[in-house]
Formats: C-alpha cells, sequence, structure tokens
C-alpha cells in the first residue's frame, strides 16, 4: 500500500522500532516522534530510544519530546500537515489532544494481543509466562482509556512452547505490521470499519516487577521454564548462587524429578534442576559480570556436581 498523504508514527522500544521498520517500506512516514535521550550504560552517556536509532538509519526527520501533546513544534506541524493517521506504538507517552481526535483513522496503535486480552505494557511477556499456547495482535484506533479503543483488524498466532519474548515480538511486529498495512487499505476503500471491544472480557498485563524475575524451584518445570523464555531478551530471569546472581537465559524442560533445587544431572553435560514437578536443563546461563555461556561451561567452571543444591 502506498498513499501520497503523509503519515506519522509515535513510539520509543524495540518493538516499536521494528514495526517502524516494516511499515516504512510502504508508508510515507514525513514525522517521526519519540522520547528525549536518556543516560544509558557505565559512563551514563545519553542515548536515544530504539525508534530513534531506527528512524535516523532509515533516514527519517525524528522529533524528540517530554510530552508530544504540548510541544509547540510537534503542534505547528500537526496543523499544518493534517496527517492522515499517526501509528502510535510502544510509546512512553500518553496520547491526548488534538491527535487523538484527529480524522480519519486516526491514532492507530498495533498492540501485541488480541485486544480485549492482555491490556497494559508487557502483553508478550505476561501471554508467555502464564503458558498461553496462543495469542495474536491487534490493530486499534487510540482512546482516552488505555488500550480500549475500536479495533480495525486483528490476528491469530501460536505460542512454540520454546519461543522466547524475542521469539514472539519479532513474529508480532511482522504480522502487526503486515496487518496494518492492510487494514488501513481496507479501510481507505471502505471495506472494513472499526469496531468496539467487548470491554467486559478485558484483561490485564501490567509491567514485570524484579521481585518477579527470581527463579522458584518450588514450582513445576513449566512454569519455570515459561517465566525463562518470557524474560529473554530483558530484563532475564536469576537464581542466586553462593553470593552469584545468576541469570538464566534458556531452559529446556525435562521429565527427572528430585528435590526442587538438586542438580540431577553430571557437569560433563548441561546441568539439570529438579522443580517440584519435573525438572529443567540450563541451556544458557550467565554469572554476575561475565558473558552469556553454555550451562555446561558454567557448571564446569564453578565445580557443581550432581546432587548439590542450587538455590
Amino acid at each position: 500500500m502506498t498513499r501520497k498523504e503523509p503519515c506519522w508514527f509515535a513510539g520509543s522500544g524495540r518493538f516499536a522500532a521494528r514495526c517502524l521498520e516494516i511499515l516504512a517500506e510502504k508508508l510515507p512516514f514525513s514525522r517521526v516522534i519519540t522520547a528525549l535521550p536518556k543516560p544509558a550504560g557505565r559512563s551514563l552517556g545519553e542515548r536515544g530510544t530504539p525508534v530513534d536509532e531506527k528512524a535516523s538509519e532509515l533516514d527519517l526527520p525524528v522529533f524528540r519530546t517530554g510530552d508530544v501533546n504540548v510541544d509547540r513544534d510537534i503542534l505547528s506541524l500537526f496543523g499544518e500537515e493534517r496527517p492522515f493517521c499517526i501509528f502510535v506504538i510502544d510509546f512512553s507517552q500518553l496520547i491526548g489532544e488534538p491527535f487523538i481526535s484527529m480524522a480519519g483513522p486516526g491514532c492507530l496503535n498495533i498492540h501485541p494481543s488480541l485486544l480485549p486480552a492482555y491490556r497494559g505494557a508487557a502483553p508478550i511477556q505476561r501471554a508467555i509466562m502464564n503458558g498461553d499456547r496462543e495469542t495474536g495482535v491487534t490493530v486499534f484506533r487510540l482512546a482516552r482509556e488505555m488500550d480500549a479503543g475500536p479495533v480495525l483488524i486483528s490476528s491469530r498466532v501460536e505460542i512454540g512452547v520454546n519461543e522466547t519474548f524475542g521469539d514472539l515480538m519479532e513474529i508480532l511486529a511482522v504480522e502487526g505490521s503486515r496487518i496494518a498495512l492492510d487494514g488501513l487499505e481496507l479501510f481507505r476503500r471502505g471495506r472494513i470499519s472499526f469496531k468496539e471491544q467487548k470491554h467486559e472480557e478485558a484483561s490485564f498485563a501490567p509491567r514485570i516487577s524484579k521481585q518477579e524475575t527470581e527463579l522458584r524451584w518450588e514450582k513445576p518445570s513449566r512454569a519455570v521454564h515459561d517465566l525463562v523464555r518470557s524474560l529473554n531478551p530483558y530484563p532475564g530471569s536469576f537464581v542466586t548462587c553462593g553470593e552469584k546472581r545468576i541469570k538464566i537465559w534458556r531452559t529446556r524442560m525435562r521429565p527427572e524429578n528430585g528435590v526442587p533445587g538438586e542438580i540431577l544431572a553430571s557437569t560433563e553435560e548441561n546441568p539439570v534442576v529438579a522443580c517440584s514437578l519435573g525438572s529443567v536443563e540450563l541451556v544458557e546461563v550467565q554469572e554476575e559480570g561475565r558473558r552469556r555461556t553454555d550451562g555446561a561451561s558454567w557448571a564446569r567452571g564453578r565445580s557443581i556436581r550432581k546432587g548439590d543444591l542450587l538455590k
């Protein structure tokens, strides 16, 4: 789909950056709006958002703002240009007037869930964490209430048993961008229209707290495995071994049983840790202050043996 009318894009995070990359192949984005740079890394030097970096890579004009609703330059450009639509994806700011009441398809969001399920900041992570076998992506028009606007188009996506947050985010960004382009074209032709969500069926996906990222072997192996993959590539799940924090990046479910936290395999292979039901193989780990490595190399380096308890 290609349109002569200019479109805008507002976003901040990695999901938004990937959608921008795909959508920009078909849509003429004349403005990309993102949040202000923030201190990052050990040097605390300022770093732009993933959308900032992607827009610069695509040679698109970037506007950085602390509040899009009161930014005079952006408001002036909006009045002059009157974009056909604004994609607002994974943005760190609430969108208000005059944007939210604009004509046409308005402000469109690509949300990585089947709304009204998993409204909120962490829909992909929550779906994996909860062991869901299916999720989806929804294109809807922004309303004043979070993720509650009318739906233009949606698509279902299966969740593989070993798919990580990063894997699924890529799948949903590609699928969401595809149906967004299709939906926008169908809307322009008058072949589809917005439909209200079933608000009484809404569920929510709040941000992941630090307390939720700690693994607990007292849970079944499926719950442990799902938590690990829901937090990869960030922020990562962890356990404490001695005085060191160990991030667990990838696991594989196993049938062996034992005392929760007990190492059931020798150091010649990836360690297998018992859960309350079943066990998990530690496929990829990262000790505090070190790089990621396979579980076997880490276990040999720590002299971890069968029968040890990992707490």
